[in-house]
């Protein structure tokens, strides 16, 4: 990797994604009252790359006060933990975790723990925790499961608003995208005022395949030397995208929105192919669509909702900044060695960046 390149994203590079404007750190802690932690364990004597990803949707008692949710799925190999459970309700009571394929049960352990640790959930008996996955096994040693239940607990308790850490970290720590190394990836989109004013943010989990086109220049063609052999044999994988917005928006238009995220992914290349999990969940912040836990009384809950006729610019967002999620996760990746003795290589950015100029791509 060009060091010219190495620890910018492609927006300070000069490559744009869509039309709308970002959130102030073009990433999902836009949204007011997201936070994001990562836990990062890298060992290479043991084959150790693995980690953990919380996403919280506000910091107060998510079980007492949850949050409305839609959950899509592009393609269900996968292993998500809690979507029945969000189908039927349209809600979410706990942090998100994302981690690898054999480490879910420690993720739920780790979000019990989280909920138990408020004293106004001591009669709690039955939570429904939301653990996504992607199969980190080509780098990581994957059947050590190396992530605990401490892991996850300390991922979601030091989690903080502001910027967020992309590559090779958290529950991105192990994963490959498009043949490269891939990771955390996230951005936003704030929409002016007259669209609503509404921030819209995204995160990642790259670890999928197809033929990884950036702003409409196919490079990964150009980089593999074969129209298609490659990338189609190396498609299968998982994402997992996240999508938040305060926007007041009920479980039927967040499952809208969360179907919005896939065509991000598609614009990116990704082709959801028969053995990759591709799994969106989205979810609103806005304090006017939360569900109280249990309330005293019989009692009518009355809200204010955006109109399907206004979701346009809010489906545009979500286009827009899952798209440069994905691309993001790649710039911020670094060569990484695998459990087995090979290297995944990173994304060479100076290869990228003179295509990006040569096809005008460049602002």
């Amino acid at each position: 990797m060009s060091n010219q390149y190495e620890g910018k994203r492609p927006r300070e590079l000069g490559i744009s994604f869509g039309i709308l404007p970002t959130g102030k750190n073009n990433a999902i802690t836009d949204v007011e009252g997201v936070k994001v932690g990562h836990i990062t364990k890298i060992d290479d004597s043991k084959g150790m790359r693995t980690g953990v990803t919380a996403i919280l949707p506000h910091t107060n008692n998510i079980f007492k006060h949850k949050v409305p949710a839609g959950i899509f799925l592009g393609n269900a190999f996968g292993k998500m933990v809690g979507y029945p459970q969000v189908k039927e309700l349209g809600n979410i009571e706990t942090p998100i975790v994302l981690t690898n394929t054999l480490n879910l049960a420690s993720a739920i352990d780790g979000i019990i723990d989280y909920v138990f640790s408020f004293e106004d959930n001591n009669d709690v008996q039955s939570i429904n925790c939301v653990v996504g996955e992607t199969n980190d096994g080509a780098i990581n040693n994957i059947r050590q499961r190396f992530v605990t239940r401490d892991d996850v607990l300390k991922a979601i308790v030091e989690a903080t608003n502001g910027p967020v850490e992309e590559g090779g970290v958290g529950a991105g720590t192990g994963t490959k995208a498009f043949n490269f190394k891939g990771g955390i990836g996230t951005a936003s989109r704030k929409l002016p005022e007259n669209m609503g004013g509404y921030t819209v943010g995204v995160l990642v989990q790259s670890n999928f395949g197809g033929l990884l086109n950036i702003n409409g220049v196919e490079v990964g063609k150009a980089l593999g030397g074969f129209p298609y052999q490659k990338e189609i044999e190396c498609a299968d994988g998982s994402i997992m995208m996240i999508v938040a917005t305060d926007a007041p928006l009920e479980a039927r238009n967040l499952e809208r929105v969360a179907k919005r995220a896939f065509m991000g992914l598609a614009k990116t290349g990704g082709i959801a192919s028969n053995g990759s999990g591709d799994f969106v969940i989205a979810f609103s912040t806005n304090e006017s669509v939360r569900v109280e836990h249990k309330a005293e009384k019989l009692t009518k809950q009355t809200m204010s909702v955006v109109r399907n006729d206004d979701m346009t610019p809010i489906f545009m967002a979500t286009i827009e900044a899952t798209e440069e999620a994905i691309i993001n996760s790649l710039f911020a990746a670094h060569d990484t060695p695998t459990h087995d003795g090979r290297v995944i290589k990173a994304l060479p950015l100076d290869k990228v960046m003179e295509m990006m100029r040569k096809h005008a791509k460049i602002n």
